[in-house]
């Protein structure tokens, strides 16, 4: 163990054990975790040669190769609990990209959630043994976010009972689902369906691409491999041209929009059943924001810990670069967001849940909230990861560069999220939607509930382009109680902005659409508002379930930290709206500093928590034991072009060159 790490443990003012425990709901849930982590690092099947160090085709093989085996041994292990093979597969993939990854989160979950169950007692058993190997085909050439525009066509036939799907343009063939290119036999085919000369919009369809003994495309089938990516280079994200491609009626997913043999169509309760899926993978995405950040700022702290660099006082050793303010100031915000969005993933997955069986029994009057709230924090999210990570990175100095620290393939991994399942920007402004009219509501007298209910709470001004009153609030800047209270009467002031905002432009004769571009800045500001809102709100909530009074004075440092780092970064929407004097923006800023030297202590012990084991973090900087620069020189010898002292291309060019010259 290196001394410096030793040291930090040592030092810490609470049992590591007991935080971790908190982060996985209970010891027995630790026990459990722990116990499936190791069947996968102790496999021999799952160990291999470092895939930097192998071809993309190499790589894409050895993906498909475990993902096979890993299939196999959930059956052997009996691992059937859906949390529980969702761990399995976490830690597996910390060695590769999954080459079936879609067929689990995506094709699985489509059928459960939109076949009927005539047409689940069909597909299920074939997808859960692996016959039908399937994807999801939404995202187009020419389109991806705004999915009402795609244009790839499902048209019925009432003379054969078929639909007929079709790629129109060039814009329409299918392209970037995982597994489409060369793993998947089967897609859902999201389409515009066509009956009695009449478009209904998009439906679900499940088309069958690949022969299933054969493996050969089925005709009027164009599948392949798009080709090499910024990441994922063991993913064969594909495109799908349709050229005439029939199926039978019943192919098409039914269990709320139905066309009957004679093509009459019923529609479904509720339009945003279609996205059922997005919904549960943007719901994901909230809880692989928070582990993306936490192994970054595992890896970033750790090395802060271990890299001696310069002078804080001359002629004294070097100090640990963890002890430069800039340094925890880099690296503090971002672990307490890691602890933030870990907590806020814990309560989207149960939101999720709870909301899809109140569904399943017929309601659905709180699927709009769960869409505006998934899209929001998605995007809210993804955007605070995918730039701590580069932070994590750059904390790291010269050797954050290196792919032995592991940050990089975070990065260009967990990146894609800002993309895909909804463009973030646009995401914000379909959470806005859902804000200005909930804000509506609340004007007219209506109750409204949920985490909008803060909209009913505080008083409103008609929709009219007049001057904001409302009473300065000056809040506790070390109270959490009241930072809650000023993130939400800062949401309430940019909802209640943006609403105006849009009432202006439409005052001016817009129309909707331009008057909703014309306010879009303010609208994603209100989401983002929103958002921020609910992650302080939910963090703190969370405080109350700690009984380990050194844990919760840990974690209570934590969550300080992140609602004020929040409002230095806000401090003029906190002004603006009077929950701010301009002599507590000062004392924020010195607040800031003293939680950093408070912080300081336990850095070391709040990313051990977080209990990533060396192989599921791959970095040789982010090491448990701090053996940073022995390891590093191991691996550096790993590489191909080490394997013989004088490299081909010597005798190649420049023997004859010095030759020549």
């Amino acid at each position: 163990m290196n001394p410096d790490l030793r040291k930090e443990r040592d030092n810490a003012s609470f049992k590591t054990e007991v935080l971790t425990h908190i982060l996985d709901g209970g010891p027995t849930k630790t026990h459990r975790r722990r116990e499936i982590e190791s069947l996968v690092i102790n496999d021999p099947d799952f160990h291999h040669e470092d895939l930097n160090f192998l071809s993309r085709s190499e790589r894409y093989d050895a993906a498909v190769k475990k993902s096979a085996l890993m299939i196999v041994k959930l059956r052997e292990y009996g691992i059937s609990d859906p949390e529980e093979i969702y761990c399995y597969k976490s830690i597996a993939k910390s060695h590769f990209n999954e080459a079936l990854g879609l067929h689990y989160v995506m094709f699985l979950p489509t059928l459960r959630n939109l076949a009927t169950p005539a047409q689940q007692e069909k597909w299920l058993p074939l997808s859960l043994s692996f016959r039908v190997l399937g994807t999801y085909a939404q995202t187009e050439m020419g389109h991806g976010t705004h999915i009402r525009a795609l244009e790839t066509t499902a048209t019925y036939d009432p003379s054969t009972q078929e639909f007929v799907l079709n790629s129109p343009t060039i814009s329409s063939i299918k392209w970037w689902p995982g597994g489409l290119g060369k793993t998947s036999n089967h897609a859902v085919v999201l389409a515009q369906l066509y009956t009695q000369g009449h478009c209904h919009g998009l439906h679900a369809f499940i088309v069958p691409i690949r022969s299933m003994s054969t493996h050969e495309p089925l005709p009027g089938v164009v599948v392949g491999d798009i080709g090499p990516k910024f990441g994922f280079d063991e993913v064969d994200n594909g495109f799908l041209k349709l050229e005439n491609v029939r199926i039978p009626r019943d192919y098409m997913l039914m269990k709320y929009s139905k066309v009957e043999p004679d093509g009459t169509y019923l529609k479904p309760p509720s339009d945003k059943l279609t996205y059922g899926t997005m919904v549960f993978i943007r719901s994901l995405i909230v809880g692989e924001s928070a582990r993306a950040l936490a192994k970054s700022c595992t890896i970033a702290i750790r090395y802060s810990a271990v890299r001696h660099q310069s002078e804080l006082r001359p002629g004294e050793p070097e100090p640990q670069i963890l002890d430069y303010q800039t340094q925890q100031y880099k690296l503090f915000p971002l672990l307490a967001t890691a602890y933030a969005f870990h907590f806020v993933g814990q309560y989207m997955s149960q939101t999720y849940h709870r909301i899809t069986g109140d569904i399943n029994q017929g309601d659905f009057s709180q699927l709009p909230e769960l869409h505006a709230l998934s899209a929001g924090l998605k995007a809210f999210t993804t955007w605070a990861a995918s730039s701590g990570i580069e932070v994590c990175r750059m904390a790291c100095g010269g050797h954050g560069y290196s792919r032995c620290s592991s940050l990089p393939d975070i990065y260009v991994t967990f990146t894609p999220t800002c993309t895909y399942e909804g463009e973030n920007t646009v995401m914000m402004l379909q959470t806005a939607r859902y804000l200005v009219k909930s804000y509506t509501q609340a004007c007219e007298g209506q109750q409204v509930g949920g985490m909008v209910s803060y909209l009913s709470e505080t008083p409103h001004h008609r929709l009219q382009p007049q001057p904001l009153s409302s009473r300065p609030t000056v809040v506790d800047i070390s109270d959490l109680a009241s930072l809650v209270e000023a993130y939400k009467l800062r949401a309430a002031k940019l909802v209640e902005l943006a609403a105006r905002s849009v009432q202006g432009e439409l005052q001016r004769r817009k129309s909707k659409e331009e008057a909703w571009n014309s306010a879009s800045i303010d609208l994603v500001r209100a989401s983002d508002a929103h958002c921020h809102y609910v992650v302080v709100k939910l963090f703190c909530a969370k405080l109350g379930e700690v009984g380990d009074t050194a844990v919760h004075s840990a974690l209570s440092s934590l969550a300080l930290l992140y609602a004020l780092h929040g409002i230095a970064q806000h401090s003029g929407d906190f002004l603006q709206a009077g929950l701010l004097s301009g002599p507590q923006v000062t004392q924020v800023s010195q607040r800031l500093k003293e939680l950093l030297a408070q912080l300081r202590p336990n850095a070391v012990a709040l990313v051990d928590a977080f209990d990533y084991r060396d192989e599921m973090l791959n970095s040789v900087l982010g090491r448990y034991d701090g053996n940073v620069y022995e390891n590093m020189f191991d691996w550096a010898k790993k590489s191909p072009l080490n394997r013989t002292q004088v490299h081909e291309s010597y005798h190649k060019y420049l023997k004859p060159l010095q030759a020549k010259l």
